[in-house]
């Protein structure tokens, strides 16, 4: 009796087992599941995570490692710091996934099929605030009984209307059930089911599980708030629209020649000047401003002061050895980027020097990082109903930008020297970005100035492709 028990109590265990093996190792497709709401969690400092019965609505992908053509860069960080740098850097690029991060990282899939109509895209909600989700109906064959429900994680769901046909359970909570023998009546309440966010955030997403019978659904609702449109107003002519902007260093003549040649052609448009010279000297003139920063504070710093100092719609960028002639019409700028509001950053020639690359980027794992590479002189394509312009990802040091555009991008002060792509690439995927021929300024023949150069060439190349491996989360990268 005891040895019939014991095989019997073992044969049970097997069962189990293997029971338990095949379920965790299902798709979902071979055994049935339990219809339940979805479960979730987040909150102000975790990622999405959505969770269905249905395995097959979602497809998971992982980024693969990128492969790399340029520097490493891990092997420019010092060895004695690594360690402490990489844990930082892991932490910090956790906290930019999830502030940037705004749709779910799965694919959502549309089974064949379905009777459920629902809107796949595009529809948004304010925090907090009751919606109709549109489009909501079924469309299924003769039944005796219809029943359907509809799950979401961070908000309730309800129904304004009652219907003596329709059962209505879950009022006011995460998970709405309809049931009804008349179709037309469960769709006249679908059309009016109401959507309200729980949690407030001011740019995230909820996920809807739509189901019917063996049929399921999952659509996005995108919570966000509205944004307050800032506008510049353009003026009544180009002084008002746009600001000459530059940065001065020790080139005082070069600068006063600059000057002089700007006036000649526009003699009431405002300059702006950044100067971090040893000995600063005052620049005056006619609506011209000028900023003293420290000595030697450096390129993009520089930069940075400038733009925080203009008020109109757009800056022109020159460096301070740069000559304005008959061929720089600061008006054929301002007519591209006006017909093209989507343009940030319009970039011209220095001295026939139409000098712009592409950037190829490959996000890589979220261990290792990104993979980047400069191509110059290639294109990503023309910029449609201008010949000559073509969209790209940089351009030399004469363009025209969006003011509002390049301050949410901003120039990273800790490149004090050597800096120019560095900017794009900080705003790769925000700026939109073109070249035009015959837009020309001049250059001025270089002078030999021996403490300019001594500054202007600092050998700090180490540092910052170790500053690139941190900040831009990049594996590897090639100019």
């Amino acid at each position: 009796m005891r040895w019939k028990l014991r095989s019997w109590l073992g044969l049970m265990t097997v069962v189990c087992f293997v029971t338990f093996t095949f379920w965790k190792m299902s798709d979902g497709n071979s055994l049935p599941y339990t219809r339940s709401p979805y479960k979730g969690n987040r909150t102000m400092g975790s990622s999405e995570i959505f969770t269905f019965p249905n395995r097959r609505l979602l497809l998971y992908q992982s980024r693969p490692s990128c492969v790399c053509e340029g520097t490493e860069l891990a092997s420019q960080v010092p060895t004695d710091s690594f360690q402490a740098v990489e844990k930082r850097r892991a932490k910090e690029y956790k906290q930019h996934q999830i502030r940037k991060k705004t749709t779910t990282d799965k694919i959502i899939l549309a089974l064949p099929n379905s009777p459920l109509q629902y809107p796949i895209h595009g529809f948004t909600v304010a925090p907090m605030k009751k919606s109709v989700i549109p489009g909501l109906a079924l469309h299924a064959g003769k039944k005796e009984q219809y029943k359907v429900s509809l799950s979401v994680q961070k908000g309730v769901l309800s129904v304004s209307n009652n219907l003596a046909e329709v059962n209505v359970e879950g009022q006011g909570q995460s998970k709405l059930t309809f049931s009804s023998t008349d179709l037309k009546n469960l769709n006249h309440l679908l059309s009016g089911v109401e959507y309200t966010s729980t949690v407030y955030h001011i740019n995230t997403l909820d996920m809807v599980l739509f189901s019917f019978e063996e049929y399921d659904a999952i659509f996005p609702i995108t919570i966000r708030r509205p944004v307050v449109p800032v506008l510049h107003d353009p003026g009544e002519d180009i002084n008002s629209l746009v600001t000459i902007a530059t940065k001065t260093f020790l080139r005082y003549g070069e600068l006063k020649v600059l000057i002089d040649s700007i006036r000649q052609f526009y003699p009431d448009i405002k300059i702006v000047i950044a100067d971090d010279s040893l000995k600063p000297e005052p620049v005056s003139g006619k609506n011209i401003e000028q900023y003293i920063m420290p000595p030697a504070q450096g390129w993009f710093a520089g930069r940075n002061l400038v733009i925080s100092q203009i008020t109109s719609k757009y800056f022109l960028w020159v460096d301070d050895d740069f000559i304005f002639h008959n061929y720089t019409r600061i008006e054929r700028f301002v007519e591209i980027m006006e017909a093209v509001p989507e343009l940030d950053v319009l970039g011209g020639d220095v001295g026939g020097n139409q000098f712009y690359f592409m950037l190829a980027y490959d996000e890589g794992d979220e261990v290792e990082g990104g993979c980047m590479r400069r191509f110059h002189q290639k294109v990503h394509g023309p910029l449609p109903s201008f010949d000559g312009c073509y969209l790209v990802d940089g351009v030399v040091n004469f363009f025209l930008a969006r003011t509002d555009a390049v301050r949410r991008v901003g120039f990273d002060p800790f490149l004090s020297r050597v800096a120019h792509t560095e900017f794009f690439i900080d705003g790769l995927g925000s700026l939109m970005v073109a070249t035009c021929r015959g837009l020309s300024v001049g250059h001025q023949r270089k002078k030999l100035l021996s403490k300019y150069t001594k500054y202007r060439f600092q050998n700090n190349e180490k540092a910052k492709l170790a500053h690139h491996y941190f900040k831009n989360h990049l594996k590897c990268i090639k100019y």
